[in-house]
């Protein structure tokens, strides 16, 4: 479980390395669908969100593969995070090797690249309107590697199997989850 960990320290501790707009709106975008996540799977919500929010904490200050995230998960133990959340986040990285054996971590796995490619999909749009976004416009966009090509499709297709769903119902359970905060995450158009 969380200890004395809440939501307010992990953004606390999101905004003290992370500086830049989008990076900050990934993490609110991947909190908020760890959340839905978590009521799907019977998961605590406060636990699951707070690793969509740090899951990438670490990223701006320390982004090649040898440094994210294990400096990250440095920090997290120094800060006394339970090692659920710290497993979960370093398994986010398959270059780590640490398996997804946990729900929490299959979820995060599964949500991070997509959560990003949905963003990008979302801000191509006239609108500029998550509601107007599909799983049919995001699966089309999928198969476009110049689209957003730093998101890892090979993520996106490994997490459609370990976690065991379809991969329209899973973007379409994705869109809906970050719609829910639209205006929050600057998705409203």
């Amino acid at each position: 479980m969380l200890g004395s960990h809440n939501r307010e320290d992990a953004l606390a501790l999101l905004h003290e390395y992370t500086k830049t707009d989008s990076l900050r709106r990934h993490a609110l975008g991947v909190e908020q669908a760890m959340r839905k996540m978590s009521e799907k799977y019977g998961g605590n919500s406060d636990e699951w969100g707070i690793v969509g929010l740090l899951h990438d904490f670490d990223y701006e200050m320390y982004p090649s593969m040898e440094e994210h995230p294990y400096k990250g998960n440095e920090i997290l133990k120094e800060r006394g995070y339970p090692e659920s959340i710290c497993h979960a986040i370093m398994g986010h990285a398959t270059y780590t090797g640490v398996p997804r054996d946990t729900d929490m971590a299959r979820a995060l796995f599964s949500v991070d690249e997509l959560t990003g490619f949905i963003f990008a999909v979302t801000y191509v749009r006239p609108s500029r309107s998550i509601l107007e976004v599909t799983p049919r416009s995001v699966k089309k966009k999928l198969k476009q590697k110049s689209f957003a090509a730093s998101v890892l499709r090979e993520d996106i297709f490994q997490s459609i199997e370990e976690l065991k769903v379809d991969l329209t119902e899973h973007i379409q359970f994705v869109i809906d989850a970050l719609a829910e905060k639209a205006e929050e995450l600057g998705l409203s158009g």
